[in-house]
């Protein structure tokens, strides 16, 4: 299956339910997602003190930088001898997030082992609060987080940044899900617009389903060749019953949320958006419709166990590596 030909062939997309931006916005986003409750989820400061609430483990909190005057003292808010993480507080897509991996010789080291001095980090924060990166370009506040650090069984699938897997939730109900890994592409970031791979994920058993670069299917990461194919996430249900809870705490009914596998800490909820992109589906090689569509017809409530098995029993997918490899050998 070649993705650019369904995406330039609108039967083709109708066939395999497809969810497009406008129907996306108008049907699921204004009709299930309340505007009051946005800044639950665009604010990174707020989304953490919600999770924390409910006893969701999140990325823990070093510092946030609020004012230029703090910039300016921002070393003594910086931990010793160890990595963090440096974020807009109302970002999104990624931007704005620096990764310190070590510290060397008063020099802070990226994910690309390139060396930052205290000057140009102070320098990001001021780019922060000025709202650089914030949704609207408004005034903004630097969030500094403890460094994850990612389950080595993920070695190989990802180059340099931490993989993160979106699921997208509706009405409570794990809809579909990927994970997202880093190539030298993407710079580190787990960005498909930017090159990184989507992963498709089976939401039965959390196995890879299906792997596209730049919207195209691919078998192995472009950069360590590992077999995409064998790529599985632990502990699947429960990282799903979290995913779930999280509209249980903001009531938002068309989610995305994203969560990080530590090997310490387990699963982290590192953020949730209310307007999940639609690049999930180039990921799974399927459409959102008609799951949505089932989950809508829905009339009683179930709690976080129950829609994930529902979920399970009823979202099945089959993978299609073998069926691509061909395709790509015989291209």
């Amino acid at each position: 299956m070649r993705i650019t030909d369904w995406l330039a062939n609108p039967f083709k997309l109708h066939a395999l339910g497809i969810l497009g931006m406008n129907e996306r916005n108008s049907r699921y986003i204004a009709q299930y997602n309340d505007r009051h409750l946005y800044p639950l989820v665009d604010d990174k400061l707020k989304t953490k003190k919600l999770m924390l609430d409910a006893e969701i483990k999140v990325p823990g909190l070093i510092a946030t930088i609020m004012h230029q005057s703090q910039v300016q003292q921002l070393l003594k808010h910086l931990p010793l001898n160890r990595g963090f993480a440096i974020k807009p507080a109302k970002g999104s897509g990624g931007k704005g997030i620096l990764v310190i991996i070590n510290q060397h010789d008063g020099l802070y080291v990226k994910t690309n082992q390139k060396l930052l001095n205290l000057e140009q980090l102070q320098h990001h924060c001021s780019n922060i609060l000025a709202g650089l990166y914030s949704l609207g370009g408004n005034p903004d506040v630097a969030i500094i987080e403890e460094l994850i650090e990612f389950d080595p069984m993920f070695d190989g699938f990802s180059h340099e940044g931490v993989p993160d897997i979106r699921v997208i939730i509706f009405r409570g109900y794990p809809v579909m899900a990927m994970m997202r890994l880093s190539t030298k592409d993407s710079d580190g970031k787990a960005n498909l617009h930017q090159g990184a791979v989507g992963v498709g994920l089976d939401i039965r058993t959390g196995n890879a389903l299906h792997a596209v670069q730049f919207g195209q299917p691919i078998v192995e990461h472009p950069d360590t060749h590992r077999a995409l194919s064998e790529l599985s996430v632990p502990n699947w249900k429960e990282l799903l019953i979290l995913a779930s809870r999280c509209y249980d705490e903001t009531q938002l009914g068309y989610l995305g949320t994203d969560i990080v596998l530590d090997k310490n800490l387990g699963a982290l909820v590192l953020e949730l958006n209310a307007r999940p992109g639609l690049s999930i589906q180039v990921a799974n090689g399927c459409g959102l419709k008609p799951r949505l569509k089932q989950i809508e017809r829905i009339q009683h409530k179930r709690n976080a166990l129950h829609r994930v098995e529902y979920a399970q029993k009823h979202f099945a997918s089959k993978p299609d590596f073998d069926e691509v490899a061909e395709v790509i050998e015989n291209s």
